[in-house]
């Protein structure tokens, strides 16, 4: 069986270039009439994003989502407006709970901590915010009840097509002869890892190009990822121990294009100021397509 021709192609992080509402406003906008077929293939990335898009194909009322390749987090609540969701029978689909970026000190005093735990409170008192309403965007989808959901996103990992349509996350599973099984690199393995996302050994692992870009990418990110031991992304599993330290899922696009500098106790005073940006995760993830 044949695929469809797709209206919209979203791929990589969700509030890239690549996964915009504005995109996704316009195609929609032009097809206002008609029934819009989307095709999404990302490991996630903004909850913002995520929500906008929500809206959209909800407003829009005839959208058709088809999942191909290894989605999570961000990636997965973003065809939560569509009419009908279908996936690729050798995809894969994640759910977990939302989590934020946070900064520790290595040393703080009595005002410094009460701030931090001040602080805590507060993203904490936010994230069972973020996990509740997407709990119950998710129960709404699955027909169950918003709690039965939020136990899964607790318990986070990998489920198969099947058991993504036994829950109620996809309408359909499909077998198009054109939908490729889903590949990752050893690059975007240890992207995965460093950002919380565990790496189902199900899927078929690649070596890494030869080429000359994705040797660039490659020396840029494991630059980055130097000068950073603690790798930035919107969302991960809150039960993975290789997470690192994450941006919050309700950030928009700005503000993962913002910098983060390394703390003074970790530099060389007589090196030039480091600096990290979401640029490297981007790269790594839209290597996935390359």
């Amino acid at each position: 069986m044949s695929k469809k021709n797709y209206n919209l192609h979203l791929k990589g992080y969700v509030g890239g270039w690549d996964f915009d509402a504005d995109y996704v406003d316009y195609i929609l906008g032009k097809n206002a009439d008609n029934e819009v077929h989307v095709l999404i293939d990302s490991l996630g990335g903004s909850l913002a994003m995520a929500l906008s898009i929500v809206a959209a194909f909800r407003n829009h009322g005839n959208v058709h989502v088809h999942y191909v390749g290894m989605n999570a987090s961000a990636a997965t609540i973003a065809s939560l407006g569509a009419k009908h969701v279908s996936i690729d029978s050798s995809a894969m689909y994640l759910v977990h709970k939302c989590s934020m970026e946070f900064f520790q000190w290595a040393s703080a005093n009595s005002d410094k901590l009460q701030s931090i735990i001040e602080q805590a409170e507060q993203m904490k008192s936010d994230l069972e915010k973020m996990d509740a309403n997407v709990a119950r965007m998710y129960a709404s989808k699955c027909k169950r009840k918003p709690e039965d959901l939020l136990a899964l996103m607790k318990k986070g990992g990998w489920l198969t097509t099947k058991e993504a349509l036994d829950w109620g996350f996809v309408d359909e599973v499909t077998d198009y002869e054109d939908d490729a099984a889903p590949v990752i690199t050893d690059l975007i393995a240890a992207d995965m890892s460093a950002a919380g996302i565990p790496v189902p050994s199900a899927v078929v692992h690649s070596e890494s190009s030869n080429s000359l870009m994705a040797r660039f990418v490659e020396s840029l990110t494991n630059f980055f990822k130097s000068n950073n031991p603690k790798s930035t992304s919107d969302m991960k599993p809150d039960n993975n121990p290789q997470a690192g330290q994450q941006e919050t899922p309700a950030a928009q696009q700005t503000q993962a294009q913002q910098t983060q500098r390394v703390p003074d106790s970790q530099q060389d005073t007589n090196a030039p100021e480091a600096t990290v940006t979401a640029e490297a995760h981007n790269n790594a993830i839209a290597a996935k397509d390359a």
